[in-house]
């Protein structure tokens, strides 16, 4: 199973959850907030699993998303998307951009957890 998350999300007490449910399972968890350079950040950090917040500073997740999708080396990275809106089109969006799950703010740590270990894989 993969081990490194990066989590991309601009609100500190959502990092701080994730960081923390995800540290006590074995993974290690690292994070940024600017969507501006995340594909950056992405491609250094090499994650096994990206959690991706729509709704950023400098660029949305949709953008990245549909970035990441469209470039050769991360084309294939899981991505769980987080939005604070769970209507129709963004779920809609996030389908056609590519993620691998979507999620709507506020969620549990169980939610949290089950879904990166499914996403991880065996």
């Amino acid at each position: 199973m993969g081990k490194r998350v990066l989590v991309i999300e601009d609100e500190p007490n959502i990092v701080e959850a994730i960081s923390f449910i995800l540290s006590r399972d074995g993974w290690e968890v690292a994070s940024h907030s600017d969507g501006a350079d995340a594909l950056a950040v992405i491609g250094a950090a090499k994650p096994d699993l990206l959690i991706l917040d729509v709704m950023l500073p400098g660029r949305s997740g949709f953008d990245i998303l549909r970035a990441l999708r469209a470039s050769g080396e991360n084309a294939d990275l899981p991505v769980l998307l987080l939005t604070a809106k769970g209507q129709t089109r963004d779920r809609e969006l996030a389908a056609q951009f590519g993620a691998n799950r979507f999620m709507t703010k506020p969620f549990s740590n169980r939610e949290v957890l089950e879904t990166v270990r499914e996403l991880a894989g065996p």
